[in-house]
């Protein structure tokens, strides 16, 4: 039985931490992959049924059994193969736990059968770094065996970007993987998937595209990287915050989400765009409040072209168009617990679309000084915007992008 897993259409798994169970789950729902080896590279607690629990469980989303039935009562069929592997079969899906290698080019995947991977860790973000370093790297997993790999977090690196890897994030820029260049992959990270998807549908417009400038703020529930409770920083820390309580405060952080975007979308680079982050005690959903500042015309009635109705008539086209099941346009009054597991990669919420316009006056010396003598002072119209999007930072939003670029990934690769 475990040697036929080798001719079976397998996804591998780097780390059972937050991301990488959501994406087991997510997978063993969707069934693209025949099985699923996971590397833990440890043991997780005493036994098998600890194991077992922490693959079944989970604080924010309940179990495995709620996720894929909801409140019906019907349990997932999970079906213990072997325990000494340990070798499971979850819903018809073969999901085999390996527990020895913590070093990526140890994980024997090539002799695994796997040739997708998803390393789920975080640890391994730069693709500049070889095996032949001696440091434990993302490439290791192709050393390993692997053919492709995903990480589930955006690049760091103090080089360029080498040219067999590239950000993507579904429904964005995948259609630009190339299997035969392209082996490793960056699938950014949730914020970046959310806000590439609200910025997406404004570029894509003639009326919207002109942005003179854009700024976010994520307001983030919390992460595994905060402290539980207040911790003593690490020697030459720049950010105190980050060792601040995540339970009792509303703490600023910041995000590297306005660079990835560029990754994505190149034209971000003729932006004047900045970004940051607010982390919130929620466990998860997070909002991106996005500002957008546009080059705007008056029509013939003299009211400014981009308006409330304008933007929430592009998001709501996307929403039944191009970015179908990717972004959804809602004109209810959301609270973050109503988008946990919301399957969408942000959630406009429109009852919240603002815009006002007003005016940029330029002198006639300063006209004048730059070669336009006018012989009058001219003003140019300019709507500032305010969009905000849901995104579920885990399971909903990220996971399920995550999952549709491993799926299509794995279709034009092998």
């Amino acid at each position: 039985m475990v040697q036929n897993l080798r001719n079976k259409k397998l996804l591998g798994i780097n780390s059972l931490g937050r991301i990488g169970k959501l994406l087991l789950w997510n997978q063993i729902n969707l069934k693209h992959f025949e099985g699923i080896v996971v590397n833990c590279g440890r043991e997780i607690g005493k036994d098998f049924d600890d194991l077992m629990q922490v693959i079944e469980t989970d604080s924010t989303y309940g179990s495995i059994h709620k996720f894929l039935y909801g409140l019906t009562g019907k349990k997932a069929e999970i079906e213990i193969i072997d325990a000494a592997i340990p070798l499971i079969k979850i819903e018809g899906i073969y999901v085999k736990i390996l527990r020895s290698a913590r070093d990526p080019k140890d994980i024997n995947w090539l002799n695994e059968g796997v040739k997708i991977v998803v390393d789920c860790t975080g640890n391994f973000i730069d693709p500049t770094i070889s095996t032949e370093s001696g440091k434990a790297c993302v490439r290791g997993h192709l050393d390993a065996g692997a053919l492709k790999v995903i990480t589930s977090a955006p690049f760091k690196m103090k080089t360029a970007c080498p040219d067999d890897a590239k950000t993507m994030i579904f429904g964005i820029n995948h259609l630009e993987y190339d299997p035969q260049q392209h082996h490793i992959i960056s699938a950014a990270s949730c914020t970046t998937t959310g806000l590439a998807h609200m910025m997406k549908p404004l570029l894509d417009n003639a009326a919207t595209a002109r942005i003179a400038t854009a700024s976010m703020s994520t307001i983030h529930a919390a992460t595994n990287t905060q402290s539980i409770l207040d911790s003593v920083p690490k020697a030459a820390a720049s950010d105190l915050r980050k060792s601040r309580s995540v339970l009792n405060n509303i703490i600023l952080s910041t995000t590297g989400a306005a660079k990835a975007l560029e990754l994505v979308m190149p034209s971000i680079k003729d932006i004047g765009f900045m970004a940051d982050s607010v982390r919130i005690p929620t466990n998860t959903v997070s909002l991106i409040n996005l500002n957008v500042t546009f080059h705007t015309e008056l029509d013939a009635n003299g009211e400014p072209i981009v308006s409330r109705k304008l933007l929430n008539d592009i998001y709501k086209k996307a929403s039944e168009g191009p970015q179908k099941g990717l972004l959804v346009f809602s004109q209810r009054q959301n609270v973050s617990s109503d988008l946990i597991g919301s399957m969408a990669a942000v959630t406009i919420e429109a009852h919240e679309t603002h815009t006002r316009t007003g005016f940029i006056s330029f002198p006639k010396e300063t006209l004048a000084a730059r070669g336009l003598d006018t012989g009058k002072e001219l003003s140019m119209p300019v709507t500032h915007a305010k969009i905000f999007g849901w995104y579920d930072n885990e399971l909903g939003s990220y996971v399920y992008c995550l999952s549709k670029l491993c799926n299509y990934i794995e279709e034009k690769t092998v």
